[in-house]
């Protein structure tokens, strides 16, 4: 078994040899299935499975829609599910919020909420994903704020810190995530960590049955 991480997520490579392919390929399904069991909703998919796909086919299977509001990463997340074919089924478009009066006259982030907790903040991303909900008119909507690097951090929110929040009106989740310092490494490390936010959000609070 071998270990393979990538950023955001990581492969679990299982194989071996031996004279029966048959049976080695049984061994392999059955260990397969206990890491799978083990780790339970952590696992997203299996073989060449992305992410995004996994997201899409979600997204489609309850009929949902999404939109995103980003600022740290420039629009990667809708770039991810946009790079899937067909994903004009469920996704509506993003807003690149980069600069605070955007996220002020666009997504109706209140000028007192970056006064007092500033866009990188838990308070910035919750009223994002409103913002995002009522613009879109999308049932689901995910925002992200942070400071990508490599400049701009504080002893208080250094750089790597980022907020995401996921909401469909009702419930909002939201999370901070300390990523390291290098900026293209961040973005991409923060997008595909949203992409999984969004899908435990959809299984937590639409699948029956659960990954």
């Amino acid at each position: 078994m071998a270990y393979l991480p990538n950023l955001g997520f990581v492969r679990v490579r299982v194989s071996g040899s031996g004279p029966d392919a048959g049976q080695l390929q049984a061994e392999i399904e059955g260990q397969a299935n206990r890491i799978r069991e083990q780790l339970g909703d952590l696992v997203y998919g299996q073989d060449d499975e992305l992410l995004e796909a996994v997201i899409g086919n979600l997204l489609r299977e309850h009929q949902l829609t999404i939109s995103t509001a980003e600022s740290c990463t420039g629009g990667f997340v809708a770039h991810l599910i946009t790079s899937i074919a067909g994903s004009s089924d469920y996704f509506k478009g993003s807003i690149v919020a980069y600069a605070n009066e955007i996220k002020e006259a666009v997504l109706g982030v209140r000028p007192e909420t970056l006064m007092t907790h500033g866009a990188v903040s838990e308070a910035t991303v919750r009223e994002m994903v409103n913002g995002a909900l009522r613009v879109m008119k999308t049932d689901l909507a995910i925002a992200i704020s942070g400071i990508a690097g490599p400049g701009g951090g504080t002893p208080e929110k250094p750089v790597g810190t980022i907020w995401m929040a996921v909401g469909n009106g009702e419930e909002t989740e939201t999370f901070k995530l300390q990523a390291g310092k290098d900026r293209s490494k961040n973005i991409e490390y923060a997008s595909n960590y949203a992409l999984n936010f969004v899908r435990k959000f959809v299984l937590k609070h639409y699948a029956t049955v659960k990954v």
